[in-house]
């Protein structure tokens, strides 16, 4: 039997910009929870806004934080409630606890869970941690053949996945794609995966563009060369990964009538869009929060090899180098770092 220390190591955001390498008492898994050792962890964008500016939206950081919410591990421990079969076993963590009781969760959108308390969010710690809690259902089985860093990645890929099917994307599918950061490039291979014969994805930035052909893409733009509302490309689906406003305008005049529109990047908080447009070709304009019911289908993707996340991973950081990875994600050629706690 594996002899657990009472302490473990964790980097903890104390201000904008100050992160501390600390020692925080041993997580104790509650009844249906279990305890994972961490072995990696991506670094997202939102880990970016809250260390670079202290929040993120609507939520502000007003007290010492974990961040780190792409996350993977080993059981180590478990719950009174959970099978002791479990601990060994490698997973892929959700990083969500929503209340089961609510009646998104009851409708089956436990993402939209007002109460929810989601991993590396102001008042709840996440994974930049030796160990970290979840409960069991929570902690989805990976097999030996995905890596721990694309264990992690299930993440993204689930913001991936449930944006597809909010596009609903299918065989012969035509889409575009605006920004061609990581979560742009791993909607481009899962687009591909769900069969979509034409990809096409803008990014203002040449590498990012070229990177986008490795994962996907059947085409890219230059949007500061060319006006995407100009093409006349009549796509099936437009999904903005960007978040910038000048993307998600130009893109909506590039869907089909009756074509959908599906917004998941976070940039200004209000965007002009042409209602009349909308109206005429009868679009269906949404967003994509996080995930519901995605891990089994991520896992499969990356499993089945139509999916590759380990080709997203460009650097690797311990878990003293954390301040180092959240920095290293505005340098040229960067899709995704991983910090590995146990390094």
């Amino acid at each position: 039997m594996t002899v657990l220390p009472e302490h473990m190591t964790a980097s903890v955001l104390k201000g904008v910009r100050e992160m501390a390498v600390e020692q925080r008492p041993l997580p104790v898994p509650e009844r249906d929870e279990v305890l994972v050792r961490v072995s990696s962890v991506g670094v997202c964008g939102s880990d970016v806004h809250f260390w670079a500016e202290g929040s993120l939206g609507d939520w502000v950081v007003d007290a010492p934080l974990v961040l780190g919410h792409e996350s993977s591990g080993t059981i180590v421990a478990v719950g009174a409630d959970v099978s002791p079969s479990r601990i060994g076993s490698r997973v892929s963590i959700e990083p969500q606890h929503p209340d089961p009781t609510s009646s998104e969760s009851m409708a089956g959108h436990y993402n939209l869970d007002p109460g929810m308390r989601f991993f590396a969010t102001p008042g709840v710690d996440g994974a930049f941690a030796e160990f970290v809690t979840i409960q069991s259902h929570f902690a989805w089985d990976v097999p030996d053949t995905i890596s721990d860093d694309a264990a992690a990645l299930m993440e993204p890929l689930s913001v991936a996945v449930a944006t597809i099917r909010k596009a609903g994307i299918t065989v012969g599918s035509r889409v575009l794609i605006t920004g061609a950061g990581p979560i742009g490039v791993v909607i481009a291979q899962t687009a591909r995966a769900y069969g979509a014969r034409e990809i096409i994805v803008s990014d203002v930035s040449a590498a990012r563009r070229q990177q986008a052909m490795t994962f996907g893409a059947s085409e890219t733009i230059d949007p500061m060369v060319t006006d995407i509302a100009s093409l006349g490309l009549d796509v099936d689906a437009f999904i903005d990964a960007s978040g910038a406003a000048a993307a998600v305008q130009s893109g909506i005049h590039a869907v089909r009538p009756g074509g959908r529109v599906v917004l998941v990047g976070m940039g200004a908080p209000t965007v002009s869009i042409p209602v009349p447009l909308i109206q005429n070709r009868e679009l269906i304009v949404t967003g994509v929060f996080r995930y519901a019911n995605t891990w089994p289908t991520a896992i499969e993707l990356v499993a089945s090899g139509r999916v590759d996340l380990d080709a997203l991973v460009t650097g690797h950081f311990g878990i003293d180098q954390v301040e180092a990875a959240l920095a290293s994600t505005t340098e040229p050629g960067v899709l995704k770092s991983i910090v590995n706690p146990g390094r």
